[in-house]
Protein backbone atom coordinates (compact mmCIF):
# COMPACT_ATOMS: atom_id res chain seq x y z
CA UNK A 1 0.00 0.00 0.00
CA UNK A 2 2.81 2.62 0.69
CA UNK A 3 4.75 1.93 -2.45
CA UNK A 4 1.79 3.20 -4.09
CA UNK A 5 1.46 6.52 -2.86
CA UNK A 6 4.97 7.51 -3.38
CA UNK A 7 7.91 5.74 -5.71
CA UNK A 8 10.22 7.41 -3.07
CA UNK A 9 12.69 5.58 -1.13
CA UNK A 10 12.11 5.48 2.82
CA UNK A 11 8.12 5.89 2.07
CA UNK A 12 7.33 2.97 3.32
CA UNK A 13 8.83 3.42 6.92
CA UNK A 14 7.17 6.42 7.17
CA UNK A 15 3.53 5.30 6.09
CA UNK A 16 3.67 2.18 8.03
CA UNK A 17 4.77 5.12 10.97
CA UNK A 18 1.78 7.36 9.87
CA UNK A 19 -0.79 3.95 10.05
CA UNK A 20 0.17 3.35 13.57
CA UNK A 21 -0.13 7.36 14.20
CA UNK A 22 -3.61 6.97 12.69
CA UNK A 23 -4.58 3.82 15.36
CA UNK A 24 -3.67 5.70 17.88
CA UNK A 25 -5.18 9.27 16.71
CA UNK A 26 -7.53 9.97 19.13
CA UNK A 27 -8.71 13.29 17.59
CA UNK A 28 -10.24 13.58 13.96
CA UNK A 29 -9.91 16.83 12.16
CA UNK A 30 -12.48 16.96 9.58
CA UNK A 31 -11.54 19.80 6.80
CA UNK A 32 -13.19 20.77 3.13
CA UNK A 33 -10.71 18.67 0.98
CA UNK A 34 -11.63 20.48 -2.34
CA UNK A 35 -10.77 23.51 -0.78
CA UNK A 36 -7.07 24.87 -1.41
CA UNK A 37 -6.69 27.18 1.62
CA UNK A 38 -8.35 24.30 3.81
CA UNK A 39 -5.44 21.48 3.13
CA UNK A 40 -2.73 24.26 3.31
CA UNK A 41 -4.24 25.86 6.53
CA UNK A 42 -4.42 21.93 7.80
CA UNK A 43 -0.86 20.93 6.76
CA UNK A 44 0.40 23.93 8.96
CA UNK A 45 -2.07 22.66 11.64
CA UNK A 46 -0.52 18.82 11.05
CA UNK A 47 3.58 20.33 11.07
CA UNK A 48 2.67 21.92 14.57
CA UNK A 49 0.72 18.48 15.58
CA UNK A 50 4.34 17.12 16.84
CA UNK A 51 3.14 14.14 18.91
CA UNK A 52 0.63 13.18 16.11
CA UNK A 53 -2.39 13.48 18.19
CA UNK A 54 -4.69 14.71 14.90
CA UNK A 55 -5.65 12.52 12.09
CA UNK A 56 -7.58 14.06 8.91
CA UNK A 57 -10.62 13.34 8.09
CA UNK A 58 -11.69 15.25 4.40
CA UNK A 59 -15.54 16.31 4.58
CA UNK A 60 -16.01 14.08 1.53
CA UNK A 61 -15.07 11.08 3.51
CA UNK A 62 -17.87 8.49 4.34
CA UNK A 63 -16.22 8.22 7.50
CA UNK A 64 -17.41 12.09 7.97
CA UNK A 65 -20.73 11.31 7.80
CA UNK A 66 -20.66 8.66 10.36
CA UNK A 67 -18.27 10.76 13.10
CA UNK A 68 -20.59 13.95 12.20
CA UNK A 69 -23.79 11.61 12.80
CA UNK A 70 -26.95 14.01 12.47
CA UNK A 71 -25.39 16.78 11.02
CA UNK A 72 -26.95 18.42 7.90
CA UNK A 73 -24.85 18.63 5.07
CA UNK A 74 -24.56 22.38 4.95
CA UNK A 75 -23.80 22.03 8.42
CA UNK A 76 -20.88 19.88 7.38
CA UNK A 77 -19.34 21.66 4.73
CA UNK A 78 -20.20 24.93 6.50
CA UNK A 79 -17.24 24.20 8.85
CA UNK A 80 -14.17 22.41 10.29
CA UNK A 81 -14.88 20.24 12.96
CA UNK A 82 -12.70 18.39 15.67
CA UNK A 83 -14.08 15.01 17.12
CA UNK A 84 -12.56 14.11 19.91
CA UNK A 85 -11.93 10.70 21.26
CA UNK A 86 -15.57 10.50 23.23
CA UNK A 87 -17.19 11.48 20.13
CA UNK A 88 -17.92 15.12 20.41
CA UNK A 89 -17.90 17.39 17.80
CA UNK A 90 -16.61 20.75 17.91
CA UNK A 91 -17.03 23.13 14.98
CA UNK A 92 -15.69 26.59 13.55
CA UNK A 93 -13.90 28.91 15.97
CA UNK A 94 -15.46 27.00 19.11
CA UNK A 95 -12.94 24.11 18.08
CA UNK A 96 -9.45 26.57 18.17
CA UNK A 97 -10.23 26.08 22.39
CA UNK A 98 -9.60 22.01 22.07
CA UNK A 99 -7.25 21.89 18.85
CA UNK A 100 -5.11 24.72 21.22
CA UNK A 101 -4.68 22.44 24.07
CA UNK A 102 -3.21 19.51 22.05
CA UNK A 103 -0.55 21.37 20.20
CA UNK A 104 2.86 22.45 21.74
CA UNK A 105 2.97 26.49 22.57
CA UNK A 106 -0.92 26.90 21.58
CA UNK A 107 -2.58 27.02 25.02
CA UNK A 108 -2.24 30.38 25.34
CA UNK A 109 -4.28 30.95 21.42
CA UNK A 110 -6.72 28.34 23.40
CA UNK A 111 -7.29 30.46 26.54
CA UNK A 112 -7.80 33.31 24.33
CA UNK A 113 -10.40 31.60 22.42
CA UNK A 114 -12.03 30.37 25.34
CA UNK A 115 -12.46 33.95 26.79
CA UNK A 116 -13.84 35.35 23.57
CA UNK A 117 -15.65 32.87 21.85
CA UNK A 118 -17.85 35.12 19.86
CA UNK A 119 -14.62 36.89 18.51
CA UNK A 120 -13.06 33.66 17.51
CA UNK A 121 -16.30 32.38 15.70
CA UNK A 122 -16.02 35.96 13.96
CA UNK A 123 -12.06 35.43 13.05
CA UNK A 124 -12.97 31.93 11.33
CA UNK A 125 -16.24 33.23 9.55
CA UNK A 126 -13.98 35.94 8.13
CA UNK A 127 -11.23 33.59 6.63
CA UNK A 128 -14.05 30.72 5.39
CA UNK A 129 -16.08 33.00 3.93
CA UNK A 130 -13.54 34.51 1.90
CA UNK A 131 -11.38 31.17 1.25
CA UNK A 132 -11.75 31.22 -2.24
CA UNK A 133 -10.01 34.41 -2.65
CA UNK A 134 -7.33 33.30 -0.01
CA UNK A 135 -6.98 30.04 -1.06
CA UNK A 136 -5.80 31.94 -4.54
CA UNK A 137 -2.88 32.91 -2.31
CA UNK A 138 -1.62 29.71 -2.04
CA UNK A 139 1.12 29.14 -4.45
CA UNK A 140 1.01 25.65 -6.39
CA UNK A 141 4.28 24.20 -4.18
CA UNK A 142 2.83 25.14 -1.24
CA UNK A 143 0.06 23.18 -2.37
CA UNK A 144 2.08 20.55 -3.27
CA UNK A 145 3.38 20.06 0.16
CA UNK A 146 0.22 20.32 1.70
CA UNK A 147 -1.45 17.34 -0.37
CA UNK A 148 1.91 15.18 0.86
CA UNK A 149 1.51 16.51 4.45
CA UNK A 150 -2.38 15.27 5.03
CA UNK A 151 -1.64 11.88 2.59
CA UNK A 152 1.46 10.19 4.83
CA UNK A 153 -0.93 11.53 8.44
CA UNK A 154 -4.55 10.55 6.66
Amino acid sequence: MAERRSGLPGNRERSCEAGRAREASPVSILYDADCGLCRWTLAKVLAWDRRRVLRPVALQDPEARRVLGEMTEEEKMASWHLVGPDGGVTSGGAAFVPLGRLLPGARPFSALAGRFPRAADRAYRLVADHRSGLGRLVTRGAAARARRRIEERA
